[in-house]
């Protein structure tokens, strides 16, 4: 990144990415009134929006179907808060932060000890071609790709397939995968505890669901709810890292600080959509300085114009990054499998 003067100062913002580390931590403390105001008010939307679809069943299916569905970004936001505590940037406890996060881990079918470990692993290790496997979407190289036998690239296609990577692939990461501690079963029981405990809290929410309101209760409010915020917070894992530009090392060049930064991008949302998702598109300033609270991440942009301009994405030119599964290792970019076609003959 080169040198540019702050919109707010005159001397010139830091050149490197190490360097930024050091003007981002100004903006690390948590307001508590503040975040005690996000947490509630994003619990009192979520929670009116259930109670709205739960009175719509009374008059249409459809409708309370469709406010399920539009409820699901509320319980992204609520996942976004639940990773805030997890990076003990949304309270100055972290007692409190953790218990809000294993609390809000029930309503988002997240394990929150489980989760938290493997999302520190992808911070410490995001961007890294070697260090692939815990808490990412698995993308190969084109050399990888290319070793690969026939039903292995098959297999590889079928898994970055758009209705797998955010249709059924949500599904099975939250009502299948995250029962369970997978890649910690051996880890010790902290993990297990957490899951199994999280798993008992929604069994219990399944069967009030199913004894106040009946099965319809699960079947057109809960499963469209969770199943929609599933799908958009994978879609937006997938844009934070999965972008043309993006930055992928091996093991001796890669840079923990060049990575967060150059390897995630900033996703430039409408501000509706950016409230809802609680700024976690500004996802190149998070990795970089994950104890930033959500709700200061703009401060950052404001402050600094040059990061508000770095790894910027609209909604628009997002939609073309589904595109986007090969690692191109030569020129350093991620590419379609046709523009592989064009540039290294047939794959």
């Amino acid at each position: 990144m080169t040198s540019k003067t702050s919109g707010n100062a005159s001397k010139p913002e830091p050149e490197t990415s190490r360097e930024w580390v050091g003007v981002l931590a100004k903006y690390r403390d948590p307001n508590v009134p503040r975040s005690l105001f996000e947490l509630t008010i994003s619990l009192a939307l979520f929670l009116t929006l259930w109670a709205a679809a739960w009175w719509a069943l009374s008059i249409s299916y459809w409708l309370a179907l469709a406010i399920a569905i539009a409820n699901g970004l509320f319980l992204v936001r609520l996942f976004v808060i639940q990773h805030d505590c997890g990076h003990r940037s949304f309270f100055k406890s972290k007692r409190l932060g953790d218990w809000i996060g294993r609390g809000l881990g029930t309503l988002t079918l997240t394990p929150y000890d489980v989760w938290r470990h493997t999302h520190s692993v992808h911070h410490s290790s995001s961007g890294n071609l070697d260090k692939r496997g815990m808490g990412d979407i698995t993308t190969l190289t084109f050399e990888e790709y290319k070793a690969k036998s026939r039903w292995g690239r098959l297999g590889y296609r079928i898994y970055r397939n758009p209705l797998v990577l955010f249709g059924f692939g949500p599904a099975y990461l939250f009502y299948i995968q995250n029962r369970v501690p997978l890649g910690l079963m051996k880890s010790g029981w902290r993990f297990w505890t957490s899951a199994m405990t999280t798993n008992l809290v929604i069994a219990v929410i399944l069967a009030l669901l199913i004894y106040f309101g009946g099965l319809m209760t699960v079947v057109l409010i809960f499963v469209p709810t969770t199943l929609a915020g599933a799908s958009l917070g994978l879609w937006m894992f997938y844009i934070q890292h999965q972008f043309e530009d993006a930055h992928w090392e091996r093991n001796e060049e890669w840079q923990m600080h060049d990575a967060a930064l150059q390897g995630s991008s900033h996703y430039a949302l409408p501000k509706v959509l950016q409230w809802l998702t609680a700024n976690i598109g500004i996802h190149h300033v998070h990795h970089l300085y994950s104890r930033i609270p959500c709700y200061r991440l703009t401060e950052v942009l404001r402050d600094h114009p040059v990061l508000a301009q770095s790894q910027r994405l609209t909604l628009w030119q997002s939609f073309a990054c589904v595109n986007l599964r090969l690692w191109d290792e030569k020129r350093r970019k991620l590419m379609s499998y046709a523009e592989a076609r064009a540039v290294y003959g047939a794959i």
